[in-house]
């Protein structure tokens, strides 16, 4: 098996459906499997799943676990070399799945890839991050990015300054598509995916810890699947905030938190990570 496509459902039959379907529809050259993990919903029977889609593996958890956990859950289910997470509002377009894998199968130093999320209108979804540094807040403060270019400037500061025209190796990668080596899996701190977190920032932690082995994260140009973005969960509140806090006391000393907060602070007039 190439890949595992690990789903999350909560609540959106229709549109996880309509997700399964785009994957069927537009996969080609690969050896796949879908997994549907179904996190305590109660719109309808999660059985109703395997009516339309026999051949899926359906999971059902009785409680809702949180995004990282139900992934986890998923991932011991896992038989491909390669795993995707693929939210349940995504819709697959452009073989993306296997041109992301046969990406991965060519450098062995990546460790988790993405590919371009657009909104159903076509629009940009930033899905190529920084972790939050001294030197990225800097070089914004300074307004190097003006001063170098968009080309140099967007590659180095990521996010809504890169064009998402060409290959780049970010700190961090949205969950929203996130393939990756499975058999890291066994060289992470508890052998598995950190699952600290109900949700929001689990994709931070785990690109921190693809980077603390010595890998790296990648996104691949010329392939764009639809996000609808936010049809697969509630409204964010202040989880975002707490785990990002977690994560930088947990792998960022005092004086860089500190340093980092005081540039955000100059930047934004926020004084937070």
């Amino acid at each position: 098996m190439d890949v595992s496509v690990i789903i999350i459902n909560y609540n959106t039959f229709e549109i996880t459906s309509n997700c399964i379907s785009s994957i069927i529809n537009h996969t080609r050259a690969l050896e796949y499997e879908i997994i549907l993990v179904d996190n305590g919903s109660t719109e309808s029977d999660p059985q109703f799943f395997l009516k339309s889609f026999p051949n899926i593996k359906l999971i059902i958890s009785r409680e809702n676990l949180g995004f990282a956990k139900g992934n986890n859950l998923g991932l011991e289910a896992a038989t491909g070399k390669y795993a995707l997470l693929l939210n349940s509002d995504v819709l697959i377009q452009d073989n993306a799945l296997a041109k992301c894998y046969n990406f991965l199968q060519e450098d062995g130093n990546v460790a988790a890839a993405t590919v371009k999320l657009i909104y159903p209108d076509g629009a940009l979804q930033h899905n190529c991050q920084r972790f939050p540094s001294v030197r990225y807040k800097l070089f914004e403060l300074l307004r190097f990015q003006k001063l170098f270019g968009s080309k140099i400037g967007g590659k180095a500061l990521l996010g809504s300054f890169f064009d998402y025209q060409s290959v780049v190796y970010p700190d961090w990668i949205w969950g929203t598509f996130f393939m990756f080596r499975k058999d890291l899996l066994h060289q992470l701190p508890k052998q598995k995916l950190a699952d600290d977190f109900f949700m929001y920032a689990e994709d931070i932690q785990w690109c921190m810890d693809f980077r603390n082995l010595g890998y790296k994260t990648a996104f691949v140009p010329g392939v764009n699947v639809i996000h609808l973005f936010g049809k697969s969960n509630g409204p964010k509140n202040n989880m975002m905030v707490n785990n990002v806090t977690y994560l930088m006391m947990e792998y960022y000393s005092w004086p860089h938190r500190t340093a980092i907060k005081m540039l955000n602070f100059l930047l934004t007039g926020k004084y937070e990570y």
